[in-house]
């Protein structure tokens, strides 16, 4: 999950846990509300496990948006209706994911009118999303399992 201020964006895993992929974006209001959206992923696909972004600071410092990002893995164990009994749930360094992912839409389309219109449809936020999951899941097949 990216979480933005105003949009969570979402990827989910293959079966193996080897390859990200761009979910959607879900718009977020109260907390409650974007647990219910998330549910129906969390159902239609079968959801085992969650990796947020972990906003960190360039030096490597944790700042204001980490413990929103913190407060939100917290907050999701108290809907284990939702989340299941005992979610596994990772923090993963996010930096630079969104720029990289801008700079990944600028050169793509080659326009910075149309980053701005993939900001607004979502798009940005479910690539940086793909980023971040990615990010874990390389790490998980090359650390964890070998």
């Amino acid at each position: 999950m990216d979480l933005g201020r105003k949009t969570i964006g979402l990827s989910i895993s293959d079966s193996g846990q080897s390859i990200a992929t761009p979910l959607q974006t879900i718009k977020r209001t109260k907390f409650k509300q974007d647990m219910d959206e998330l549910k129906q992923v969390i159902d239609d696909y079968e959801i085992g496990g969650y990796v947020l972004g972990y906003p960190l600071n360039m030096d490597g410092s944790a700042g204001p948006r980490c413990d929103v990002s913190r407060s939100f893995a917290d907050e999701m164990v108290n809907y284990p209706q939702i989340v299941g009994t005992d979610p596994w749930i990772a923090l993963w360094d996010e930096r630079l994911s969104t720029v990289s992912v801008e700079g990944f839409v600028d050169e793509f389309v080659g326009k910075r009118k149309t980053r701005v219109q993939a900001k607004d449809s979502g798009l940005i936020d479910k690539l940086a999303a793909q980023v971040i999951l990615q990010g874990a899941l390389d790490f998980i097949q090359t650390t964890i399992l070998t």
